[in-house]
């Protein structure tokens, strides 16, 4: 790694752990009820939708809530692209949405995953990238929140039959959270160039003239065609280029700050009017951590110990620290071939050196690579780099990183409920190894715990290794593949693990925008994200309901260094040892082609 690299991570880390406090004690102050200067708003809302605030839930009817609500939200975004033709705010009279294509973007921004089989600017208005996706952005964010605020209760809680109100948590991490914090976001953005808009897109001239072979046409205007049916082209020059416009910044906040990761525009994070300066870029990286490493700091104040919520971000960071330094570094090592053939890739003043393909040179490869790793790591999918261009090793990473459960910090709320089912499995692996039953935070671990677990933890693998095994094996999951060999398994198998992890980026060389793929893809996102959800949610009723048993000499200790490595050790042998044999038909395979090649 370079200075520069080191340079930048140490900042990024500390900026990150700096915020982490503050705001993981305002979310536990909110999510608690004790922000009483917008209890008029919140409880106009609840007489309007006609909630009873104080009636709580137990895990079954938090996690029907949850459904009944996301369910409805695909209903809406499906509606809203099919009908994107006859609406309003659509400058580009862009048409209707293909419906397989409606069905897996709905799915896709309700699940917050935010895979995007499509070009933004030339596919979607502005009515629905605000009221569908934008919005679902919120919903779908708010969503992970009250997932881990349930579980935290679970386990705070002790002889009780509920875990709250899911409609109530649901505003408040709205309202009080999500709200106010996209507003300051989307202003920082806007100051640093980032477009907001509503303006039709315009036609700009450029510097220079653009050749190129444009299709001839007939009297009627339709494309000729030879005897083989191949189009006729004709030599053709321009010296405009069209600018797509749009409220862009509004969006742009919400997708960091909520994990999610849809982009405005088809080269989402790497697009300047998305992410304009290293300075942007820095400040996006540390909007996608922000929340789930607050959350950490809301689950040590809500269980009544902060040092279970730093035990849990210590592991978050450690492995963090590990994935980014991998990922920097065999970027920066750059490609053999070309160093076989002489190309020096060494770091100087009038170059980046390393593997430059596919990257900004604004960012360059620090930036870059560790955009890469904390967009993997969190659920959220920006990308500002083609992640179909980095070295195999370095592709690896941000693979690792969503098999791993994207537990190492995560999405917003899921990050933090994936971590604690690891550690939940972590203290029941210890009470074998010691012959003693096993507890955390004063709650006994049965069998009913673990199966909830083992469900949680085992659904994305089997929907990660099933997915890609039916894509390979039929003729319509061979077909969008453009990379034969090693590689192109390798992007499949990223494209079945970002979706069933509900990350939503893509190793981009895979042609997924098809039926089969829509649909494979969508059913992933829907049972990736609430086959967690719902082993998750019962698990906290039944926590709840346990009476907390003190603390004795035989109780392991879950916030020392002891436990972290355990935690550690635990994320990495269960996580990511289903899919090493995957991996090694993907990209450890192409790195010894390339070396051997080399």
């Amino acid at each position: 790694m370079t200075s520069h690299a080191w340079l930048l991570l140490g900042a990024f880390l500390a900026v990150l752990l700096l915020s982490a406090r503050p705001l993981g004690q305002y979310i536990a102050h909110v999510m608690e009820g004790r922000f009483r200067s917008g209890r008029p708003v919140e409880n106009f809302l609840y007489r309007l939708c006609g909630v009873k605030a104080d009636e709580e839930m137990n895990g079954l009817r938090y996690a029907l809530a949850l459904i009944l609500f996301n369910g409805l939200g695909v209903l809406a975004v499906y509606a809203l692209q099919r009908l994107q033709a006859v609406l309003p705010l659509n400058p580009q009279q862009m048409a209707a949405v293909t419906p397989d294509s409606a069905f897996n973007t709905a799915i896709s921004f309700v699940t917050n995953t935010n895979w995007q089989g499509y070009g933004g600017e030339s596919t979607m208005g502005y009515l629905v990238q605000m009221l569908g996706l934008t919005v679902q952005n919120f919903l779908s964010a708010a969503t992970g929140i009250v997932v881990v605020i349930a579980l935290i209760r679970g386990i705070a809680r002790h002889s009780t039959a509920t875990i709250g109100n899911a409609w109530v948590d649901l505003t408040r991490a709205t309202l009080y959270l999500l709200l106010p914090l996209s507003v300051v976001m989307a202003v920082v953005l806007v100051g640093q160039g980032v477009i907001q808009n509503f303006d039709a897109y315009r036609d700009v001239a450029t510097l220079e003239v653009t050749h190129y072979d444009a299709p001839k046409l007939d009297a009627a205007g339709l494309p000729l065609k030879d005897a083989n049916d191949a189009p006729i082209t004709e030599p053709a020059e321009t010296n405009t280029q069209t600018l797509a416009m749009g409220p862009v910044a509004s969006q742009e906040a919400i997708k960091l700050l909520g994990t999610n990761g849809g982009g405005f525009f088809n080269a989402n994070s790497a697009h300047p009017y998305e992410n304009p300066t290293p300075l942007a870029n820095f400040i996006e990286m540390l909007a996608i951590f922000l929340i789930p490493a607050a959350l950490c700091v809301t689950f040590g104040r809500l269980v009544g110990d902060e040092r279970q919520g730093w035990a849990v971000l210590a592991a978050m960071t450690l492995m963090f620290v590990a994935m980014a330094w991998s990922a920097m570094t065999f970027e920066q090592q750059g490609n053999p071939g070309l160093a076989a053939l002489g190309v020096d890739q060494g770091v100087s003043a009038s170059q980046p050196g390393g593997n430059m393909e596919g990257k900004e040179t604004r960012f360059g490869i620090a930036d870059s690579a560790l955009f890469a790793t904390v967009t993997t790591a969190a659920s959220c999918g920006a990308v500002n780099a083609m992640h179909d261009s980095f070295t195999p090793l370095g592709g690896l990473v941000p693979l690792a990183n969503m098999q791993l459960g994207e537990v190492v910090f995560g999405g917003v709320g899921t990050g933090l409920y994936g971590m604690l089912v690891f550690a939940i499995l972590a203290v029941f692996i210890a009470g074998l190894m010691i012959g003693r039953t096993p507890e955390y935070l004063g709650k006994k671990i049965e069998a009913y715990e673990m199966k909830m677990s083992s469900i949680a933890i085992l659904v994305t693998p089997l929907l990660v290794l099933l997915g890609t095994a039916v894509a390979v094996m039929t003729e319509a999951g061979r077909a969008g593949i453009a990379n034969p060999g090693a590689h192109g398994f390798s992007e499949i198998l990223y494209a079945l693990t970002s979706a069933a992890n509900n990350n939503g980026s893509a190793f981009a060389g895979l042609s997924a925008n098809t039926p089969f793929y829509n649909v494979l893809l969508a059913v992933a996102m829907w049972f990736g994200r609430f086959g967690v959800i719902v082993p998750v949610l019962a698990m906290a009723g039944s926590l709840a309901a346990k009476k907390r048993i003190p603390a004795s000499a035989g109780s392991m200790p879950t916030h020392g260094p002891l436990f972290v490595t355990l935690l550690i050790g635990t994320v990495l042998l269960v996580g990511l040892l289903n899919y090493v044999p995957a991996l090694a038909l993907g990209p450890v395979i192409e790195h010894l082609l390339l070396w051997m090649a080399a």
